[in-house]
């Protein structure tokens, strides 16, 4: 099976961090994972890396409520960065939130390819990830 080549969780609980990166480490899923606690890291990053198209992720999992930059913040930045990006990035908001105006906000938003209420579980991740490989 072919495997994702890079994906970037971006939310700043440790303790779920820890939990999607031994999930996805149990997995031959994906390659390489990158974590950031914010959204300001992950749009720092995506900035500094627009010229090696490998560095860019193929997914990442966004959680809505950060510090510094939320995950709102983050795809409003990120919307303006796409045209510079070159490839096609899957984004998924993972969240503890199931407020539907969340929800909708987030389906109403191209770039995002689906809402995901946490914890987002073993199962549900491999099915995820396996529809894009």
């Amino acid at each position: 099976m072919k495997e994702i080549e890079t994906l970037f969780l971006v939310d700043d609980d440790d303790t779920y961090q820890y939990i999607i990166q031994r999930t996805l480490s149990s997995t031959d899923l994906v390659k390489s994972i990158r974590i950031f606690s914010n959204g300001r890291e992950a749009i720092d990053f995506l900035e500094s890396s627009l010229g090696n198209p490998d560095l860019i992720p193929d997914v990442i999992l966004l959680d809505l409520t950060m510090p510094i930059m939320d995950g709102w913040q983050f795809l409003e930045n990120y919307i303006l960065l796409k045209p510079r990006i070159g490839k096609k990035v899957h984004i998924y908001v993972v969240s503890s939130s199931v407020d539907p105006s969340d929800v909708e906000r987030a389906k109403n938003i191209s770039e995002v390819s689906d809402y995901l209420v946490k914890p987002l579980t073993k199962q549900k991740l491999i099915l995820l990830l396996s529809s894009l490989v």
